[in-house]
């Protein structure tokens, strides 16, 4: 049996067997096509900061690789990018997307938690993901960005089309979320241009750096990774945090009696069900091969003893590493008390969107646990989505 069997419904069995196996491992990748796996700690963190692994796609042997098929205005996005063109747009972005807002936006998060619940009354039973995980995220990075109303439907099944395709709905369907999404960027656009407001989108449109600014695929591209990112990551880490808590009742009694280990909470919660199976994909400039282990040397060589040739598809696994038994003492037990600090559930730099996403989660679960000191779960077992890209919850049925 390929140790690689069993990914999507098992993976962290899978990724056991991996680690101890065939750590750096040839793999059919998420498209059918061939791609290589990461999955011990120091393996994972080294190719993350390795420079001759790139984003940028135009690296990728022809045919190897397919992922999703975005227009240049949509695909010009920082998770395409290398330095320099990933630091100059970083640093743009990062004049409008300061801390100072991200703080300022924890009481309408609040405010947000606070009505969802109160649509769910005093007692019932109801599908968490689609009454409160998924609303609350999609209307706060809404609110950021100064998207109206009556489009924030609109994005949640867009972005559920391209993460987690239906398998009946076919290609087409995809096709479809990507023309709308271009089509409703370029209009809003438009419109902040002639009406700016004081969100996020109008700075971004407005903002300038020693004569520096955003092209317009840029900007575009931009505008579609906050919402697609913002909303994509939030909702899973919210559910899964959920599901985690109710399967281990010991750390929710803990988390009830001790509401300010949330903040620390919401690391373990990374660290043990993170948001993705797997980092985005990376493309060798070169052969990365050679006669050392990189994470055991600064000097160019494999990736955790295997020769790598230039241009296939290497996926890293954040998930993997964070159950790697090398880094987290009994990594398969989730442990409030825990220091998780190291995790790589959000990467190694610092993520633009991570302290809005820590914020959400921190805010929602607060907010949950208050309202409902006797929640449970009102199913079994609980489905996970058919997507190696987003590790979360087709639904979760609570009663309370």
């Amino acid at each position: 049996m390929d140790p690689a069997d069993g990914l999507l419904d098992h993976p962290y069995d899978v990724y056991r067997r991996l680690r101890d196996t065939a750590p750096v491992h040839r793999i059919a990748g998420p498209d059918g096509t061939p791609a290589w796996i990461v999955t011990r700690y120091d393996d994972v963190r080294a190719a993350l900061a390795d420079p001759r692994l790139s984003l940028d796609k135009r690296y990728a042997t022809a045919g190897t690789y397919k992922g999703f098929s975005l227009p240049p205005a949509l695909d010009a996005n920082l998770l395409n990018m290398d330095p320099p063109d990933h630091t100059r747009i970083r640093r743009l972005v990062g004049r409008a997307f300061t801390p100072r807002r991200i703080e300022q936006l924890r009481g309408p998060i609040r405010r947000t938690a606070d009505g969802l619940l109160d649509e769910l009354g005093f007692h019932g039973t109801a599908d968490l993901i689609a009454s409160y995980a998924a609303p609350l995220p999609i209307t706060v990075i809404c609110d950021l960005l100064g998207i109206p109303d009556e489009h924030r439907l609109d994005f949640r099944v867009w972005t559920d089309t391209l993460v987690a395709p239906d398998p009946a709905a076919g290609p087409a369907a995809a096709k479809e979320a990507v023309v709308a999404m271009l089509g409703f960027f370029t209009r809003l656009l438009a419109d902040k241009r002639r009406e700016p407001a004081g969100d996020l989108l109008s700075d971004l449109i407005a903002v300038r750096d020693e004569g520096d600014r955003l092209s317009e695929d840029e900007l575009m591209s931009l505008a579609f990774l906050i919402l697609f990112a913002g909303y994509e990551n939030t909702v899973q880490l919210i559910g899964n945090a959920v599901l985690a808590l109710f399967q281990h009742p010991g750390q929710l009694a803990a988390l009830r009696k001790d509401p300010a280990r949330l903040p620390a909470a919401v690391e373990e919660f990374l660290r043990y069900e993170g948001p993705a199976l797997l980092a985005i994909r990376r493309f060798p400039v070169e052969d990365v091969g050679g006669t050392s282990r990189f994470e055991r040397s600064r000097e160019p060589g494999d990736i955790g003893g295997v020769t790598v040739p230039a241009g296939e598809t290497v996926w890293v696994s954040p998930s993997a590493a964070n159950r790697d038994p090398d880094r987290f003492s009994d990594p398969d037990r989730l442990d409030l008390a825990r220091d998780a600090s190291g995790h790589l559930a959000l990467g190694i730099h610092y993520c633009l969107g991570a302290p809005l996403a820590r914020a959400e989660t921190e805010i929602a679960l607060a907010a949950l646990l208050e309202r409902f000191p006797d929640l449970a779960l009102a199913e079994p077992t609980p489905r996970w989505r058919n997507s190696l890209r987003a590790r979360g919850l087709l639904a979760l049925q609570v009663s309370y």
